[in-house]
């Protein structure tokens, strides 16, 4: 090994004993069992829910307290503690209320405390000292310590213990003290959470969703087809900007837009009153006991069908000049028969209803108004000029990435493009063709240049973020045609379906699951895909579980706009050191339900797979750093400190 590192090394341990005292650590953490891994996907803003899930880490902070308390506490008190680890803030004021003397409160918080702490004591037992004590709140990390590690012959220390559960409550502490417990409790039941996928759309909180991850302990990110739409914004794109301001007006969540992220929609609807009118194929999709005036209703329906024809007009330049996207088809302003007020698709016309082409030159029809051209400039300048939205972009793209390998597992939101024959689909960029892997990597350089770029609006990298939103070869679209023109001017739903790419029947085979596995360097035998994107429709009674196992479908309907499709709420997946468990969700009503009434919104756990032995942190990506760290002291030892 190279010299002048060892020697920089050595500065840091600059002693045999600190060196072997490393060694030791790696070596014994490297015998741990592996760490709970959560995942989840398809949160599109549902805030509320998402909350519930990782605050109970679907259902794993509810089985470690029935483990220790089944046979001293009621299923009610065994509830009633849950929710107070699920929300300690609320929950405290809830029950602080029942008591009428402090006596009794008093009393309360001791036994409270005490269980609270059996709790960490349990859900720590697989992690170091160390560990423990960096998820300790910091406040109280010496009492918690002395409280949790009291020595077996407590008749020598009891009246010690007892002054410092008097202290605490005394001082007015004891609040403090059960959150901080709380909370690392929720921190220690998952070691590590991973999001596969589109935080962004149709619900109405992303950004409460992503002030979240940016706090949380350990994640990563693989990116859905609505992050790559919002980054695409951000990084120049003004088609991506259209669509992200089009599906919020069309789920009515402008506000996510104007409130959260403070960009201007005036001109935007300045723009909208001058040229359109009521429109019932815009109206927006307003969620039940929403109140909203008519006023507000024609307005957003305005501004929706403003965008929406400033994002067909800017499709159509990128279509031209990137003659290898092969998306020709879809310069659909230019197939309209504007007199006859029909279209032409595949050889067959169909009228047209609810137009909306006051804007359209027919003989230029991709040519922006003047107006739409600054409106659409005022607009990219206030979401590159956002700091809050520059935060969480730049959060998306440190901790994200198209797919990921992890743990012999491959992680994807959308599918790898496969031909019918279950051959990975090759695509054309330039002068190079690329395909399954390869062509990730080659979408994911692409992304990463334009978001590093975003002065350039009209480059291949920042062309190639809209394509991956929507073109056929895109691992995050995976579909051959994206029909949003369809489906708002024209009757025939047979020209609405969106045909899939061949891997979305194929990955039901597990034949196709192990090729793509070896196509990414990953075990056949042993790894699973695990995949969000398309919801899983339990209702029909389709299996998110598929392949014999080595796929894992985890799209079940957070977002509401699908639950009555799917039949139930999302799905998460748990995979800790004895294998996978997939946990489907009934319906979140609300955190009062669960606050007031206990009501958990987990349904069924499902094993996937059980591991044969225990597996340890040595057989994790944590491991293989943790091997490579301990060979390179090793070589420190024989260069500095052996004969």
């Amino acid at each position: 090994m190279d010299a002048q590192f060892l020697d920089l090394l050595a500065q840091k341990y600059d002693s045999e004993e600190k060196v072997v005292t490393e060694i030791i650590n790696l070596e014994a953490i490297s015998n741990l069992p592996k760490g709970t891994e959560h995942f989840v996907s398809d949160l599109h803003g549902e805030f509320q829910a998402f909350q519930h899930v990782l605050r109970n880490g679907s259902g794993k902070v509810k089985e470690k307290i029935n483990d220790l308390f089944r046979e001293i506490l009621t299923e009610k008190e065994i509830s009633e503690l849950a929710t107070l680890v699920y929300y300690p803030e609320e929950k405290l004021q809830l029950i602080k209320g029942t008591f009428t003397n402090k006596r009794s409160l008093h009393q309360w918080y001791r036994q409270t405390i005490e269980q609270m702490l059996k709790l960490i004591s349990y859900a720590s037992s697989k992690y170091t000292r160390s560990k423990l004590r960096k998820a300790l709140p910091s406040r109280f990390v010496y009492i918690i310590e002395e409280l949790l590690y009291k020595t077996a012959d407590i008749n020598n220390k009891e009246s010690y213990y007892e002054a410092i559960y008097q202290q605490i409550i005394s001082l007015g502490q004891a609040d403090k003290l059960i959150i901080g417990l709380a909370y690392t409790t929720q921190q220690l039941v998952v070691d590590h959470l991973h999001v596969v996928g589109d935080i962004y759309d149709r619900g109405p909180e992303p950004d409460r969703i992503m002030d979240t991850l940016i706090h949380y302990h350990s994640l990563d990110i693989q990116w859905g087809n609505h992050d790559v739409l919002w980054i695409g914004a951000y990084a120049g794109s003004m088609v991506c900007l259209a669509n992200i301001i089009r599906i919020c007006a069309r789920y009515d969540n402008l506000d996510i837009i104007e409130d959260v992220y403070g960009i201007n929609l005036r001109p935007l609807l300045n723009l909208a009153e001058r040229y359109y009118d009521d429109n019932p194929a815009f109206r927006p999709k307003v969620q039940p006991h929403t109140t909203m005036t008519e006023q507000e209703l024609l307005q957003i329906t305005k501004i929706h069908q403003a965008i929406a024809m400033i994002q067909f007009k800017l499709e159509m330049p990128i279509i031209k000049r990137r003659p290898y996207f092969n998306m020709s088809e879809r310069l659909l302003l230019e197939k309209i028969n504007y007199d006859k007020n029909e279209i032409t698709l595949d050889g067959k016309t169909y009228p047209l209803d609810n137009t909306c082409f006051a804007t359209v030159n027919p003989q230029q029809p991709e040519q922006l108004l003047e107006e739409e051209e600054q409106v659409i400039e005022k607009l990219l300048f206030s979401v590159q000029h956002s700091e809050k939205l520059a935060r969480h972009m730049k959060f998306l793209m440190k901790k994200g990435s198209l797919y990921l390998r992890y743990n012999g597992n491959l992680l994807i939101h959308g599918c790898i493009p496969l031909d019918e024959e279950g051959n990975m689909e090759e695509m054309r960029i330039e002068d190079k063709t690329y395909s399954g892997r390869k062509l990730l990597d080659v979408f994911e350089s692409y992304l990463r240049y334009a978001f590093a770029h975003p002065e350039e609006t009209d480059d291949l990298a920042t062309d190639m973020v809209w394509y991956l939103w929507s073109g056929e070869r895109s691992s995050l679209f995976g579909k051959r045609a994206m029909t949003t023109f369809e489906r708002y001017f024209i009757k025939d739903k047979e020209t609405h379906k969106e045909k899939k790419n061949p891997y979305y029947h194929l990955r039901e085979h597990e034949e196709t699951c192990r090729r793509i596995l070896e196509e990414f360097d990953l075990d056949p035998d042993h790894g699973h895909i695990i995949n969000g994107h398309t919801p899983v429709k339990e209702i029909n009674g389709e299996s998110p579980i598929k392949a014999n196992g080595k796929m894992i479908v985890i799209d079940g309907g957070f977002s509401k706009a699908y639950q009555s499709t799917t039949g139930i709420a999302g799905y998460t997946l748990l995979y800790n050191s004895f294998g996978m468990q997939l946990v489907a969700h009934k319906k979140f009503n609300s955190k009062e339900d669960v606050l007031h009434n206990g009501t958990d919104v987990l349904s069924v756990k499902r094993l996937v797979d059980k591991e044969l032995e225990r597996k340890k942190v040595s057989e994790t990506n944590v491991g293989e750093n943790l091997l490579k760290k301990i060979s390179v002291l090793k070589s420190l030892m024989e260069y500095r400190y052996m004969d």
